[in-house]
């Protein structure tokens, strides 16, 4: 007898269509929220804040919200900020999901910029271009 898997829910290939889906519809609804000014918090109305990535728990009932600031200055406070208005977001990307739950909301600092970064730094040492240059 063969047992089949559900799409997506917990399979090693990554996450399934819907999460992605589901987490882009996500960003996008706090990316207009922030930039239409819906958010009324001073340290949130003080920043230009950049959402690059939501990702979905696999029963879409978890967001992760990736956040970064604009140059990077005051991520704790305006992660903070957002968590403080967690209540407010959530209920406004449930009225645009219709999902049978709004996803509980986590801001974090995303670091995939410092990443870049690093990666930079590192290819362009001069370790790096001799191992480059001797091919």
């Amino acid at each position: 007898m063969t047992r089949s898997k559900k799409s997506g829910a917990g399979s090693a290939k990554g996450p399934s269509q819907r999460m992605l889906r589901v987490g882009e519809l996500v960003r996008h609804k706090i990316a207009e929220m922030l930039v239409r000014g819906d958010i009324h918090d001073d340290v949130i109305a003080g920043h230009t804040i950049t959402i690059p990535e939501v990702r979905i728990s696999p029963d879409l009932k978890l967001a992760t919200v990736y956040v970064m600031p604009l140059g990077g200055k005051d991520v704790k406070p305006v992660i903070e900020a957002l968590t403080r208005n967690k209540k407010y977001i959530r209920a406004e990307v449930a009225h645009t999901l219709n999902l049978r739950y709004a996803p509980d909301l986590r801001f974090r600092e995303d670091e995939t910029f410092e990443e870049a970064t690093r990666i930079d730094r590192l290819l362009d040492s001069e370790r790096v271009r001799r191992d480059v240059e001797k091919k």
